[in-house]
């Protein structure tokens, strides 16, 4: 068997626990005909995101892992999985390349896994990668929420609880947003939208067409460009396959509310943009901008973020993410930090030291005051700023 004609059946293994079956293709639309994008646990296990990031991304083979009842045959889950060399050594990854938020398994509508259905399917996954035509050296999944649909995630099972680097941001608003709003005044929301409207042609705007969104795409790349070259850090979300990926996103889903895209603008700039996306009451913001230190007089960044929180709890959001990354305004948002998990696993000798520097590092991040003397000294910058 190989990996050749897209969208062909490649592989399937059984269960080692026979409660389940794992077959392997490398076509994520054929893979996921049918499935639904409702009743996810994050708006990133949706069938519109994986199709246009298989459609963007090239440089890793598809490896989609499609997990059925070994008895009755019945699809319950796919795994949106690639497979990418790197100093020769194949490793198995979720399809992210650091756009993904969050990594699960996508679940059939009512599949809830209990522990041992969750053991069970981790175990059958580990089992199919081991015979995957031309092996797998190491298996690397980050970021994963440890629940899925009220059950366990699978995947997270191979790892040690919260022991990611980074983590979620979420804010429950609940029913009254000006209740909300009360509790995060210290933040002068209030007072910035003042300032803000004081510039002729102040406003803010949920992008209705597409073209308005591409539109505010380019201004969202232009700036967070700049400001990424006044920082000394390299900006890649606007290089061709990054571009591709998110104004795919937006022609896709922009229509049916899937994609988000607002702005700040007045007569003179637009002076802050925000993408995300929305699954159901809970939307996620993956990328804020804004015009440079001239406009901070009125914070455009947190003032969109509350604006387009805003606008969206009126169409019914009440549950909101921030993203991962722990960056101060988030707390000042209000936000909780809710922890995910990584997990290393070598099929083979040359996925140990893989596995061996993911485990010290996650050790190491036991110790906080130690991990980030140790960054400092390695260049890294904080995620507390």
């Amino acid at each position: 068997m190989t990996i050749s004609e897209a969208g062909r059946l490649i592989g399937r293994v059984s269960s080692l626990a026979p409660s389940f079956s794992i077959d392997f293709a490398d076509d994520w639309k054929r893979a996921s005909a049918c499935w639904s994008g409702a009743n996810q646990e994050t708006a990133f296990q949706h069938p519109m995101w994986f199709e246009a990031w298989y459609g963007a991304f090239k440089e890793a083979l598809p490896l989609i892992a499609i997990v059925s009842d070994g008895i009755t045959g019945r699809r319950i889950a796919l795994v949106p999985l690639v497979l990418r060399v790197r100093h020769g050594v194949r490793i198995v990854e979720f399809a992210d390349l650091n756009v993904t938020d969050y990594n699960a398994p996508l679940l059939a509508d009512g599949v809830t896994l209990d522990a041992a259905q969750a053991r069970e399917v981790s175990k059958a996954l580990v089992a199919g990668l081991r015979k995957v035509p031309g092996g797998v050296d190491l298996v690397r999944l980050k970021k994963m929420p440890s629940r899925l649909a009220g059950g366990f995630n699978p995947l997270a099972l191979l790892g040690r609880a919260g022991s990611s680097s980074l983590n979620g941001n979420i804010i429950e608003t609940g029913e009254d947003f000006e209740t909300y709003r009360t509790s995060i005044k210290r933040i002068q929301m209030a007072r910035y939208w003042r300032v803000f409207c004081r510039h002729p042609g102040g406003t803010f705007r949920m992008m209705r067409s597409v073209d308005e969104a591409l539109k505010a795409l380019d201004v969202m790349d232009a700036q967070q460009q700049e400001r990424m070259q006044k920082l000394g850090l390299e900006f890649v979300l606007n290089d061709e396959t990054h571009a591709h990926f998110y104004r795919d996103l937006v022609r896709r889903g922009l229509s049916d509310g899937y994609v988000v895209v607002s702005t700040l603008s007045c007569d003179e700039a637009v002076v802050a943009t925000m993408f995300g996306v929305r699954q159901d009451d809970h939307f996620v913001v993956l990328r804020i901008s804004n015009a440079g230190a001239r406009w901070s007089h009125c914070s455009p960044s947190k003032l969109i973020v509350e604006r387009t929180m805003a606008a969206l709890h009126e169409q019914g959001v009440r549950r909101f993410d921030l993203s991962v990354g722990n960056y101060a305004f988030k707390r000042r948002f209000g936000a909780m930090q809710i922890p995910l998990t990584d997990a290393s696993v070598a099929l083979r000798w040359r996925g140990i030291p893989y596995v061996l520097r993911d485990h010290a590092a996650q050790g190491l991040r036991r110790y906080p005051r130690l991990a980030q003397k140790i960054g400092r000294a390695l260049g890294r910058s904080s995620h507390e700023e």
